[in-house]
Order: C-alpha cells, then sequence, then structure tokens
C-alpha cells in the first residue's frame, strides 16, 4: 500500500462528509408532528427518532474509529456511507413507527462515520492556526447543514408528503457515496501503523481532564442544537401556528449564527488565546439564554427567534475551538482517540436530547429553561477545568 499521508481532502469534501450527518438529524423535525399524527403516537414518542439518532451514533464513532484505524480511513468513510443508504431505505418503507425507529438507528450508526473519520482525517491534515481555521469552517458546516434540514424537510413534507423527505435522504446518501468513492484519499500514515490497545487509550482519554472539559462542551453545544431541533417544531408549529415551511426557514437563522461564529473564529484566533474565545462565547450565550428566559413571559414568536439566534452566535463561537484542542496529544493514537471521545460526547448529545422529549409539556418554556442550564453547566466545567490548568 501507498503511504499518501501528505494528500490532503479538499475542504469542500470535508464539508460534505461532515454535513450529511448533521442534514440527517434535522431534516427530520418539522416532520414529527406528521409522524406522530399518521402513526398514532405521542409527540414526546416522536421525539425517540432524536434521542435514538444519536445513541446509534454514538455506537457508531466508536466503531468507525477503531475501523479506520484498521483498515484505513477511506475504506471506512465509503462502508459507512453504504449502511447509511442502507438506513434511509429502510426509513423510506417502514409501515410502522417501531420498524422506523429500527432503521433510523441503522441510519445513525452509518451515518456517524462522516463525523468521526472526517474529523480524524482533518487532524492529521492540518493543525496549528490553519487547523484552527479549517475547524472553524468546518464547526460552521456542522451548524449550517442542520440549519438547511428543517427548511429541505418542510418543504418536502408540504408539497410532496412526508416520506419523501425519506427519499430525498436516498437520493443524498448515493451522491455523497459517489463524491467520496471518487475523490477522497487515504490520509493515514500507511508507514507507521501500530497495535493499539483499545483500552489504553480509553484510560488515557478518562484521565486527561481537558478531554473531558472539551468532550462536555461539544456534547453540550450540540445537545443544545439538537434539543432546539427536537422541540422548537412542537413551539413555532404547535404553539405559534407556523407552517413547515414557515418553521423551516427559521433554520436560516441558525446558519447566519453559524457563519458570524466561524468569522469571529477567523478573525479572532490570529489575536487572542483559542481558551479565551470559548471563554467569551460560553459566556455570551449564558447571557443570551438568560434573556430568552426572562422574555417568555411576553409570549411573542420574534423575541423568541431573536434570543436563539444570539445563544447560537455564542455556541458557534466555541463549537470550532473546542473541536480543534480536544485532542491536543493524541495524533499518535488519532483515529481511535476520536472514535472514544466522540463516543463519549454523543452519549451526553442523546442524553440530552431525550431530556428535551421528557420534559416536553406542550409550553414555551422547557427548551429555554434547558439551554440556560446547560450553558451554565458548560460555562462553569470549562471555567474549572482552565482554573486547574493554570493553577
Amino acid at each position: 500500500m501507498k503511504n499518501v499521508r501528505n494528500t490532503v481532502p479538499s475542504i469542500l469534501l470535508i464539508i460534505v462528509l461532515v454535513g450529511f450527518p448533521q442534514i440527517s438529524e434535522s431534516i427530520f423535525t418539522p416532520v414529527l408532528p406528521m409522524i406522530s399524527s399518521n402513526m398514532h403516537v405521542t409527540a414526546a414518542t416522536s421525539q425517540l427518532t432524536m434521542s435514538i439518532y444519536f445513541i446509534a451514533f454514538a455506537i457508531g464513532v466508536l466503531f468507525w474509529g477503531q475501523l479506520s484505524d484498521g483498515i484505513g480511513r477511506r475504506p471506512a468513510m465509503n462502508i459507512g456511507i453504504v449502511v447509511y443508504l442502507l438506513g434511509n431505505v429502510g426509513l423510506y418503507i417502514s409501515p410502522t413507527f417501531s420498524l422506523l425507529l429500527v432503521s433510523r438507528f441503522v441510519q445513525a450508526f452509518g451515518a456517524s462515520v462522516g463525523s468521526v473519520v472526517t474529523q480524524t482525517i482533518m487532524r492529521e491534515s492540518f493543525d496549528g492556526i490553519n487547523g484552527a481555521k479549517v475547524f472553524s469552517k468546518v464547526g460552521a458546516a456542522m451548524a449550517l447543514s442542520p440549519a438547511f434540514g428543517p427548511l429541505i424537510g418542510g418543504l418536502l413534507e408540504t408539497y410532496l408528503g412526508y416520506r419523501n423527505v425519506f427519499s430525498a435522504l436516498i437520493v443524498m446518501a448515493t451522491l455523497v457515496l459517489i463524491y467520496s468513492f471518487s475523490c477522497l484519499p487515504e490520509t493515514r500514515d500507511i508507514d507507521n501503523i501500530k497495535s493499539i490497545s483499545l483500552l489504553k487509550v480509553t484510560c488515557r482519554l478518562i484521565k486527561d481532564p481537558i478531554v473531558w472539559a472539551y468532550g462536555i462542551l461539544i456534547g453540550g453545544v450540540n445537545g443544545v442544537l439538537f434539543g432546539y431541533y427536537s422541540e422548537a417544531p412542537f413551539i413555532f408549529i404547535k404553539h405559534f401556528g407556523y407552517s413547515s415551511v414557515k418553521y423551516g426557514s427559521l433554520g436560516m437563522t441558525l446558519a447566519l449564527a453559524s457563519l458570524i461564529g466561524a468569522i469571529n473564529v477567523n478573525f479572532l484566533v490570529k489575536h487572542i488565546k483559542s481558551e479565551t474565545i470559548a471563554t467569551i462565547g460560553l459566556i455570551f450565550a449564558t447571557l443570551a439564554s438568560g434573556l430568552l428566559v426572562v422574555s417568555l413571559q411576553l409570549n411573542q414568536a420574534y423575541l423568541m427567534i431573536i434570543g436563539f439566534f444570539l445563544i447560537f452566535l455564542g455556541l458557534n463561537t466555541v463549537l470550532p475551538v473546542a473541536l480543534n484542542l480536544a485532542l491536543k496529544g493524541y495524533e499518535d493514537v488519532i483515529g481511535s482517540a476520536s472514535g472514544i471521545f466522540s463516543f463519549g460526547y454523543y452519549i451526553i448529545v442523546s442524553l440530552l436530547t431525550y431530556l428535551v422529549s421528557f420534559i416536553h409539556n406542550g409550553t414555551i418554556w422547557p427548551l429555554p429553561i434547558f439551554i440556560l442550564v446547560s450553558c451554565i453547566v458548560m460555562l462553569g466545567v470549562y471555567l474549572s477545568a482552565l482554573f486547574r490548568i493554570r493553577k
């Protein structure tokens, strides 16, 4: 085998591979009320399609991270996309909610390859300030891609029926597979492959407080993001009477927040430390979530939209920094470390999305309070970790 370690994939390919799992999650959100109605399940039960996605995702990142160390990044990626495609076919033909959940699990298990293997490729290919800039662009894509999901899902559900959301995912999976198979290089250093003990890597990560801090940050930010996508359709469609398309267009608000967040990181990383950028972003998001909770008594949709925009502006300043710094010093075991690390923070995401479905009560209050508490916890954990390092 030829060592093509110095071959770097294009930023566009990286964005596509890291973005398709996020779209797959959020494209579901506008059709949750329709799934609840057509399959005769409660709103909270329909939200299980969100939490089960991240449970399967957590298992998948552990599997694909280890497999990519064994057989290479490129073949692991392509096999995972095939599994993802099969899951989407299952969603399209599922006649019952139980089979829909099984197919959703398969879909997420396959989709997780786009997260863990792509992040491994990025950490192998970019470092330093260049790495921070790449991660900021990809961090923006990770927030932008799910922002487009609700709009696409809303349009498809309104004009073609909710099952055509699944057929669109089949088409997307096919195109992503063709793109990856044609253009993705192998970035694993073939000349320096060695046997890696998953247990030893796990113990090493568990003992590292920085890994814990950034794992909680990444899991928390994504938990807030997908908690929003799980609960927001019931707030804006059911409570405020938005159409599926109008609700889906709100994703553009989050897209703008992620874009500005990425621009902020690209600019600030040249002038101040990345840790300081993350701290500022967390403080901003916490203050914005507090203001959102205060404004709820006015029961105005536009105030909630502004509040969510400000919250995600802050959080999208945090995410690329956390992704870039999380596994510094683990370059020798980066594939397995990425898998274990991603498994940990996706467990956090799945727990948080389940918590959102658990506290769902049909009012507008649970989501903003959930976000406020999550931001306070993340800020406290991160400041505590920085204090311990500097002490």
